[in-house]
């Protein structure tokens, strides 16, 4: 039986008050021999679709929409990896950020990082997306910055691996809230909460693969901290903090992205304006050792993925109009390669499998 082929798809920025050079969702075919992007379609007439995700059959994509109220369905062809808009919703609240399925992939959760809620959006048979029926107000107080943290600002949602707990790192309230998912009712509900150092800025998570230890990337200071998650209650408990980016670097710089390998092996952080990718090692404890830094060879590195082979990871230059692609060794460690496809303002990247 013929393996379908590999697809990226990349959202962006488009609107001038995000200084937007996208056009919407570019599909791109994957080289499976030295992962280079052909393209294949852009789908456009569409506003700053700025984060994505596909589901698991790999037949539907769904977009949340920066500076918007809505979210957004799409059928997908497995074949040819061309997208047809399949329905929008609205998302309950302003500059939706961040969309995660639930277990059974019968809800897309959606942050509102603008209006501090959350909504569990019901997906029908045929991938389309439903209205919310409760909508959820985060509420936290807010941290010191005077300008980044105005509101709680949750910024991040994904499910945890054991699919029971979404986490939701709210960069404004310097906190990390989980949140249970009432399937019946259709609402997001909260189970736990741990606070961060005042003007850390929590912006996303990942979590270890066979162990319960999550990671967040704290935008505003550029640190990585390290918690024990229980598996019962969710609850996270600190154990490290470390800074993102190198220790003889003096300028300013924000933490961005995080992922954890799947061999739970390596933490890897993009940091914009040092504008790079780190790699820390995870020891025995499961905490961090710095390993390396590469340069991300283009401005502010909002995102980036591994290919579902994580033979190569590809880092969105939100700033720098490109997606740049470094190959990745048996270590974990990165090593350039030529790989550069000219995008405007990329914001996400999913692959299909």
């Amino acid at each position: 039986m013929k393996a379908n082929p590999t697809f990226a798809y990349v959202g962006s920025y488009t609107s001038p008050e995000r200084n937007g050079h996208g056009n919407g969702i570019n599909v791109y075919r994957v080289d499976p021999r030295n992962g280079a992007f052909r393209h294949v379609q852009h789908l456009g007439g569409l506003e700053n679709p700025s984060f994505l995700a596909l589901n698991a059959t790999g037949d539907r994509l769904y977009s949340v929409h920066g500076d918007r109220s809505e979210a957004t369905s799409y059928t997908v062809d497995r074949e040819t990896g061309r997208l047809a808009v399949l329905n929008r919703q609205a998302s309950g609240g302003y500059n939706p950020i961040h969309l995660a399925f639930d277990a059974k992939q019968a809800f897309l959760v959606v942050s509102n990082y603008g209006s501090d809620s959350l909504v569990a959006l019901p997906i029908a048979k045929d991938g389309s997306l439903g209205p919310y029926s409760t909508l959820t107000t985060v509420a936290a107080p807010l941290g010191p910055h005077r300008t980044e943290q105005k509101n709680v600002r949750p910024h991040h949602n994904p499910l945890d691996r054991g699919g029971r707990t979404f986490y939701l790192p709210c960069k404004g309230s310097d906190c990390v809230i989980g949140y249970r998912l009432d399937a019946r009712r259709g609402v997001l509900v909260e189970a736990n909460r741990i606070a961060s150092r005042p003007g850390a800025g929590p912006r996303h998570i990942d979590f270890h693969p066979r162990k319960p230890f999550a990671y967040v990337i704290n935008e505003l200071d550029s640190t990585i901290t390290t918690y024990r998650q229980d598996v019962s209650s969710g609850a996270l408990t600190p154990l490290q903090t470390v800074p993102s980016t190198p220790p003889d670097f003096t300028g300013y710089s924000t933490g961005a992205e995080i992922w954890v390998d799947g061999a739970g092996r390596n933490v890897y952080v993009s940091n914009r304006g040092h504008d790079s990718i780190g790699v820390f090692g995870i020891d025995a404890r499961s905490t961090l050792t710095p390993r390396q830094w590469v340069p991300t060879k283009g401005s502010v590195p909002r995102f980036f993925a591994f290919d579902p082979a994580e033979r190569f990871l590809y880092v969105a230059n939100q700033g720098g109009d490109s997606i740049i692609a470094y190959t990745v060794g048996r270590n974990g460690l990165l090593a350039p390669t030529r790989l550069r496809t000219k995008v405007g303002s990329p914001a996400c990247i999913v692959f299909s499998r």
